[in-house]
Formats: structure tokens, sequence, C-alpha cells
């Protein structure tokens, strides 16, 4: 019998209590270990909190032979037709491929900074119009014209031509009704952080899904379990904080989280819910023994999961990509 076939990525660590000289160096060896453990990338972050995602995947790629990049795109930051330079600009120079994330916006006063007004279903109309002129541009081998709702271009051409070999990977984020009707319409991999296994029904709800969670596994649950109740202690300060800047979220995927997370609480279950309910991590937490792990990603891969972003928090070690990998391999199939 095949196996599934899916993408691991990493992702960047978190920029909390790091010089610029600390941040740089934890970045390089996160990247480092995500190749060593044989996985395909690592995803950038952005938003009016992080550094930049194009900096940082150039970052990446001068630290690396062949880790692939995806870098998170929000048009409130640029233009599309900037964006097409800069993946024009790494292949040129490097030789190197970036896929790219597609994101609207979660948090209320980012988007006002940006002075953006837009509402949500809007930012995913204007996300699938950008995403539709880049690939114009992309792809022309001549310059090209358009000219929408939220964007124009007059006969717009990047130079030189990029290699076809060096064309992006699009993903987007999102888990509402309108980034639902984004994925069909551009026929994109929509990144979201799962709910627990339960919650889904019918036959793969998470067609050309990607998931983000983390994962502490260990060749025993016990293990497994002295590493997590060690990174993410009981914190109610942080949960009191959690409850707080989720009122100003607009994102469907926190919300839904939120709902289970202070549902959930501090129990310990394989999928676990504490880390974020704690403000500690965005995304739910795989946590058990190699194989308690590869039983329930074996259960995600058959939902129609083809992707898998890894939380890296500011504890990761390259350990836990190790034992990553360990779980994985024993789901068996193969990357993609």
């Amino acid at each position: 019998m095949t196996g599934p076939a899916y993408d691991v990525y990493s992702s960047c660590p978190p920029l909390k209590d790091h010089s610029p000289s600390s941040y740089r160096k934890r970045l390089i060896e996160v990247a480092r270990w995500t190749e060593e453990a044989g996985f395909k990338g690592i995803l950038t972050h952005t938003d009016n909190a992080s550094l930049d995602p194009w900096a940082a995947a150039q970052l990446i790629i001068e630290n690396t032979e062949t880790l692939v990049p995806i870098v998170a795109v929000n048009p409130i930051y640029m233009h599309p037709l900037s964006t097409a330079r800069m993946i024009n600009t790494i292949a040129f120079l490097y030789g190197r491929r970036v896929d790219l994330n597609l994101v609207s916006g979660g948090f209320a006063r980012h988007l006002r900074a940006a002075g953006c007004t837009l509402d949500h279903d809007q930012r995913y109309d204007r996300l699938a119009e950008y995403a539709e002129a880049l690939r114009m541009l992309l792809g022309a081998d001549k310059p090209v014209s358009h000219r929408g709702s939220h964007y124009e271009l007059k006969s717009a051409a990047l130079s030189p031509a990029l290699p076809p070999d060096m064309t992006p990977g699009f993903f987007m984020s999102g888990a509402s009704d309108a980034a639902r009707n984004t994925q069909e319409r551009l026929g994109v991999t929509r990144l979201a952080y799962p709910r627990e296994i339960g919650t889904y029904q019918g036959p793969a709800p998470l067609h050309r899904g990607g998931v983000g969670w983390g994962v502490i596994a260990r060749d025993t649950a016990e293990e497994a379990w002295a590493v997590a109740r060690r990174r993410f202690p009981i914190d109610r300060q942080g949960e009191k904080i959690h409850d707080f800047a989720s009122a100003g979220v607009q994102s469907r995927w926190h919300q839904n989280l939120s709902e289970d997370a202070v549902a959930a609480g501090a129990e310990e279950n394989a999928y676990w819910l504490y880390p974020f309910r704690s403000y500690r991590a965005f995304s739910p937490y795989l946590v058990g023994s190699h194989a308690e792990v590869a039983g329930l990603l074996s259960r995600y891969f058959a939902l129609g999961v083809s992707t898998v972003v890894l939380d890296v928090d500011g504890t990761l070690e390259e350990a836990d990509l190790h034992h990553t990998r360990i779980a994985f391999d024993l789901v068996g199939g193969k990357e993609s």
C-alpha cells in the first residue's frame, strides 16, 4: 500500500527576548536543523511585530543548501509587482526558489496601522486578485496589463524573465468561508491550524489542506510529557493575556481554537491546546511517543492533509526535529 505524500516545513523562531545577533544565530540554527532533518522548507512570518519576511528568507537561503522558504505575503505591505521582483531577484542571485503563503491579516490594530479599511471578506477578494496578478507577472513571456478592483498593471514585465523551475508554490492561510472560497478560486493549498481530529466529518474534509502544529515526540509518552510540561507549565497570567488578545483577532481559525482551548483548559491529550491557551504558541501541539504521534498524523493525512508546518517555540532543540522525523517516518509514505 502506498502511504501519503506530504511536505513538511518548520517555521521561523519567535523574536521575543533576542538581540539582533542572537536572533540571527537562532534563525540560522533552526534553518540548518530543518534541512538536516530532511524537511522541505521553513515558513517566515509577516505582521507589524515581526521582521521582514523577505530579509529572513534571504538569510535562510544564504545559510542552507536546498531549504525552501515559504515567505508570508500580505497585500498591505507590498504591491504584487514588488513581490514578483523579489522572487525574481532571489532566483537570479541565488538560483533558489521560494514558495508563498498568502495572508489577509488578522490583527485589527495591524490593519489600522497600515490604513486598511477593508472588511474580512473584502480582504480575501483583494488577496485573490493579488495572487492572480502575481501569477500573470511570473508566468508571462511578454509585458502584461491588468485592471482590477484593487490593482492595475500597465505593460509590466520582469527582467530577466523568471525561469520556470523557479516558479513558487502558492499557499494561503485561513479557515473562514471567505478563505475556502479564495482557495477554490486560486486552486492552492490552504494552511490552517487544525482542530481536534474528531471535529472533522465526511470524506477528506481537509482536501488540499495544510496544517500547522507543534510536535513533542519522544521514545515514550512519559518522556514526551515531561518535556511538554517543562516547556509549557500552567500559566494563569498567560491565559488572561490570551483572552485579552483574542478579543481583537478577526481570524476565524483563531476564534475556533480559542473556544476549544478554553473548553479544554490544561487537559493533557495527544492533541494538546494548552500552549495556545497560555499564549505561548499559536498552534496546537501533538504530544506523545513516536508511535502515538505517528498514529494521530496518519488520521489527519487520511483526511486530506498534504502539508505540515511545524511550530517552533523559543525552546526548540535539534533533538525535537530528530524525534519529529522519526514520527513522520513511522507514518510511511513520502515527502512529495
